[in-house]
């Protein structure tokens, strides 16, 4: 597939941005998020991108560096999109117990880099329980939750909020604090 360079295309044409993952959930609020931001139609497409990470990243800077790992190898990948986006969840623990964030890092083809984390949620001591023990977020969730490949839907957000915040919501409002420096290029 051939994609025509940002300065050449008409405001009709469509940019292409690329998500460092094929989850489904991942690429989907990343095309709403860009539709909503830009008030304008993209091309959003996943791949397989290396996170650099292990499969449940622990604490901020290991889940930070996930999501940019992601984008920077997408870029790597396929130099020719406009936007690169890593979308990594992780947790971390306090005196309250575990809990829950995202990452999402964003790179655009004019060099402009953007990053916000989504807000956090304290997760069931069994499912921290598993996490602790090496189990990734998700296998875990479905084990205590007896759902199938739920990160890939709900996620632990949709589970425990009882779908009030589906992940698809969670990530959306976070990629689109993350997409603040490309909406206002002439202060960032």
């Amino acid at each position: 597939m051939q994609f025509k360079r940002r300065e050449n295309l008409k405001p009709s044409e469509k940019l292409l941005v690329l998500v460092g993952s094929k989850n489904p959930v991942k690429i989907s609020c990343t095309e709403d998020a860009f539709t909503q931001a830009f008030n304008r139609s993209f091309l959003v497409e996943g791949i397989h991108a290396f996170s650099g990470v292990p499969d449940q990243p622990m604490g901020d800077e290991q889940t930070l560096l996930g999501a940019k790992n992601r984008a920077q190898n997408s870029r790597d990948v396929f130099p020719e999109a406009n936007f690169w986006v890593g979308i990594e969840g992780g947790v971390d623990e306090d005196a309250y117990g575990m809990f829950a964030f995202a990452w999402i890092y964003i790179l655009g083809k004019n060099g402009r880099k953007g990053q916000a984390k989504t807000g956090c949620f304290y997760l069931p001591k069994k499912v921290a329980d598993l996490v602790k023990d090496g189990m990734e977020l998700g296998k875990a969730d479905d084990l205590i939750f007896e759902k199938e490949n739920s990160k890939q839907s709900g996620g632990s957000v949709g589970i425990l909020t009882k779908g009030v915040v589906n992940r698809s919501a969670y990530y959306e409002q976070a990629i689109i604090l993350a997409l603040i420096p490309f909406l206002n290029e002439n202060i960032y």
